[in-house]
């Protein structure tokens, strides 16, 4: 379930996978009519970069924390939306033209366009160079008719979105200063599980306050997206830290907070960073052109489990299996095929589809890039140059027949629609054959097995028929899915 931290104007981000909570870490408030007036005055700054890069390890945190606590604010977006008007407004309680009814509509508050709704969303941020750019989440700004940052004496000043980064959830925004401010660095190196971690932040609107864990696990996906690579710590992290640094005890930032898991709406010591080396990248675009452009090749993929190696005659379950393919895309142009394995880019060797997915993602569109490609048991190599990331009816009573080897009802794909000329579609799935478990569901459609077409359940035996003859114990079939296409690899005996 999802619990919104407070009223706002705007939908929050989903962040609920498998029945978990996963909340945005900020704090939103919503009032009637207009909101206080703000107060802009001189930053009296500590100039320069601010870290305690070269410290031995500190028997407490004091010295760190008095180093880099400077350079972390405050930021508050205030929002603003036209609420719908009531059953009661829809008629005017004055009479047309009469005196009141003009005062009220030279303000612009009409039975159809009643008072403005106005709402704070509060967060985090911190200064990355001395000239006033800040990091913050993406959720705290978004939609901000007017920003502020209040640094860490209390000043106040106006602030600008840079630019924005909804896939990562990240923004950059920037003040206007007289004086150099005080920063922070990014860390070069990912942190080490069991590393000292310490956040600070703006939580629940208390300014300036620290926390500190380790680090619990490193390249976290929480179901957020293609890009997920959290780091995950065990420190207190509240509604209101989403956008402020976690350091390590050098005084470098190794991530920006995002996110927690909490069944109560507070803190329980998981929470989740977006690694440095993420927001080094992202936080060079927005600055640069204010957007983020990523590389593209026009596929869909999952990664490759074991089974679906043995299917294929791969050694290991590594790689990025092809699910579907542009025609039109990069990598259609070039020649890659649905069921080839992308197995590594320019040399280095790809983990699993999520690590392709941010691999591609980080390399900038028009860049040529060598993808080693297994296929039908051979290894070749395919160049292709990046794109860029842009943002069944009518059916009839089919003749069906059942695959007693995998425990699937099947038949053939046009005889259920007339939009599928080839395939067999799943009728019924047996909970006690060798499909139960498989993932498939009724209604897929089966394009091809062991990577061979099939037209109708008589093609489907006969493969897994001839399989079995040469020993084999997985087969591997590809399935389409509405929109969505994959493989599953099922075991035979």
């Amino acid at each position: 379930m999802i619990v919104d931290l407070g009223v706002c104007n705007r939908a929050s981000r989903p962040m609920v996978r498998l029945g978990r909570r996963l909340l945005l870490i900020l704090i939103c408030v919503t009032a009637m009519g207009t909101g206080a007036g703000s107060r802009q005055v001189g930053l009296s700054a500590l100039a320069g970069e601010v870290d305690a890069v070269g410290k031995a390890a500190p028997t407490d945190f004091a010295d760190i924390i008095e180093r880099v606590k400077p350079a972390v604010v405050g930021v508050r977006a205030k929002t603003e939306e036209r609420g719908q008007p009531s059953t009661a407004q829809q008629v005017s309680p004055f009479p047309p033209g009469s005196f009141f009814d003009r005062f009220l509509r030279q303000f612009g508050i009409t039975p159809d366009n009643p008072s403005p709704r106005f709402g704070l969303s509060m967060g985090s941020g911190f200064f990355i160079s001395g000239d006033g750019y800040i990091v913050t989440s993406h959720h705290v700004v978004d939609g901000g008719k007017a920003i502020e940052v209040t640094t860490d004496d209390g000043k106040v000043y106006p602030a600008k979105i840079i630019g924005a980064d909804p896939q990562t959830d990240l923004a950059l925004v920037k003040i206007a200063a007289q004086a150099d401010l005080p920063y922070v660095r990014l860390a070069n190196a990912e942190p080490r599980i069991g590393e000292w971690v310490l956040p600070i932040g703006n939580p629940f609107g208390l300014g300036g306050t620290v926390t500190a864990g380790i680090v619990s696990a490193r390249g976290r996906d929480i179901g957020e997206g293609p890009y997920d690579d959290f780091i995950q710590i065990d420190a207190p992290v509240n509604e209101g830290n989403s956008g402020g640094p976690t350091f390590n005890i050098r005084g470098e930032v190794i991530g920006v907070n995002t996110a927690i898991y909490s069944p109560s709406g507070g803190s329980i010591g998981v929470a989740f960073d977006i690694p440095a080396e993420i927001v080094k990248l992202v936080v060079q675009q927005l600055k640069d052109k204010g957007r983020v452009t990523r590389g593209w090749i026009g596929v869909e993929m999952q990664s490759v489990t074991p089974t679906i190696a043995e299917a294929l005659g791969l050694t290991k379950g590594r790689g990025a299996l092809i699910a579907k393919v542009d025609p039109d895309g990069p990598a259609g142009k070039q020649g890659i095929e649905v069921g080839d394995v992308i197995t590594s880019v320019n040399s280095y060797e790809v983990k699993d589809a999520r690590e392709l997915a941010r691999t591609i993602a980080g390399i900038a569109p028009e860049t040529l890039v060598k993808f080693g490609v297994f296929r039908n048991g051979e290894e070749k190599s395919v160049t292709v140059k990046l794109g860029e990331v842009h943002r069944a009816t009518g059916a009839k009573a089919p003749e069906a027949s059942e695959n007693l080897a995998l425990g699937l009802t099947l038949a053939s794909a046009h005889s259920v629609s007339a939009a599928w000329e080839k395939g067999v579609v799943v009728m019924d799935i047996s909970t006690e054959g060798a499909a139960a478990d498989s993932g498939l569901q009724v209604g897929d459609f089966i394009l091809s097995v062991s990577g061979r077409a099939v037209n109708a359940p008589a093609d489907v035996d006969g493969i897994v028929n001839e399989a079995r003859a040469h020993s084999k114990h997985a087969i591997l079939l590809q399935f389409r899915r509405g929109e969505m296409s994959g493989f599953v690899a099922i075991a035979i005996e």
